[in-house]
């Protein structure tokens, strides 16, 4: 604990340098700062996320905080002490240190985990929040942030997320990964569950020990997020039965599904204006369960614009429309990793009008259809190949 308050005392000088950096010039204007949301996974070298995240904080005038509590703390880590250490100390200086070689001025652990709990409310770390142009939440477990950066059941913030969340209101970009990313959303944020579990038993209430279990908690997160339900690494570990069954039990009719080593850009979030941008090297996935579940696949440098529902493709991208085959397989595997979303690109790039899959899992067994209706299309670069794709028709039911 001495070494850290020592760190500490040394970054608060340099905080107050920065206390009113580009933040403040970005929320002149009245709107919040941008969130970057990733959905896991993000490899060292995606210039186009992380790039994103310094620019947006001020580049060499950044001065970024990052946040890991979501991670295990030191004394729950075997390796902790070791080069391969795993726990929120070790990961505040990984991406520390990452930001910095992607051209941050400046980047600071925020010294809040598990172990750390009552620093959340120790001024002097509040302060070194507010002298940040920018925060980076690491990946773990969302429900750890609840834990360590709001009160409890009061769901109210510590002092740390207080001086976070008016400097965001001054329009700091505020960005994360994975848990750090799902901790954004507002109410309804899920907790854990696998899609075949949520389908079979359904979604409930609460923060539960089986990590099959589908729960979500009902305060939510921070609240940044208020258009959609978040959901990450979702095609990667096939959530979109768990995304859909959780979407329809908490009466939400949008969710964003964030591949791995990408993300969503958005700006003015809750705002008038507010609009989002894929970026990196997957796709953002957004089900609309206004009338049944349209499913799309938005890819880099696709626009998105909430409150009309409407993407607008980047250039190089055309309409597809495909020569054949007439007819595709769906496999008896749908809800497994990569697969569902694998298959509805192979039918975005058939002449098939439909395609179904089939868990794998028989008690009972799920019928996944996947069908190009009124609304839908694809898109291409090469004229033959889909990489992205609006509206895909989708019914889950017991085969």
């Amino acid at each position: 604990m001495t070494h850290r308050r020592s760190v500490l005392a040394g970054a608060l000088g340099a905080a107050a340098l920065t206390a009113f950096g580009p933040a403040t010039a970005a929320g002149a204007a009245g709107r919040k700062g941008p969130l970057i949301l990733v959905g896991g996974a993000l490899a060292d070298d995606n210039t186009d996320v992380y790039g994103e995240i310094v620019r947006r904080a001020g580049g060499p005038r950044a001065r970024i905080g990052v946040l890991t509590a979501a991670s295990v703390p030191p004394s729950q880590d075997p390796d902790a002490g070791t080069p391969d250490a795993s726990n929120s100390e070790a990961n505040g200086t990984f991406y520390r240190d990452l930001l910095l070689s992607h051209g941050a001025g400046d980047a600071v652990w925020i010294p809040v985990d598990l172990d750390n709990v009552a620093a959340a409310d120790d001024p002097a770390v509040a302060a070194l929040a507010a002298g940040c142009t920018g925060f980076f939440f690491g990946g773990g477990d969302q429900f750890r942030y609840v834990t360590t950066l709001l009160h409890g059941d009061a769901h109210t913030d510590t002092l740390v997320m207080a001086a976070i969340r008016r400097r965001h209101a001054c329009g700091a970009v505020v960005a994360g990964s994975s848990a750090g990313a799902q901790i954004q959303q507002g109410a309804d944020m899920v907790t854990g569950g696998e899609s075949y579990n949520a389908l079979r038993d359904g979604s409930h209430p609460g923060y539960f020990d089986d990590p099959d279990a589908s729960g979500y908690w009902p305060a939510g997160g921070f609240g940044l997020l208020t258009s959609g339900l978040i959901d990450t690494h979702f095609s990667a570990y096939a959530r979109l039965g768990r995304a859909v069954t959780l979407a329809a039990t908490t009466g939400h009719d949008r969710v964003y599904g964030l591949d791995p080593d990408t993300a969503l850009l958005v700006t003015d979030p809750g705002g008038a204006d507010e609009r989002g941008r894929v970026l990196g090297t997957g796709g953002v996935n957004i089900l609309d369960l206004r009338d049944g579940i349209r499913w799309s696949h938005l890819t880099a440098r696709f626009d998105y614009r909430p409150r009309t529902w409407h993407e607008h493709a980047p250039a190089g991208l055309r309409d597809l429309r495909p020569a054949g085959p007439a007819a595709i397989e769906g496999g008896d595997d749908v809800l497994g990793d990569d697969v569902a979303t694998a298959l509805a690109l192979r039918l975005a790039g058939s002449a098939a009008r439909t395609v179904t899959g089939y868990s794998r899992q028989t008690g009972p067994r799920f019928a996944v259809t996947l069908a190009k209706g009124r609304g839908y299309a694809a898109y291409t670069a090469d004229g033959t190949t889909a990489v992205a794709f609006r509206g895909l028709g989708v019914r889950i039911t017991q085969a």
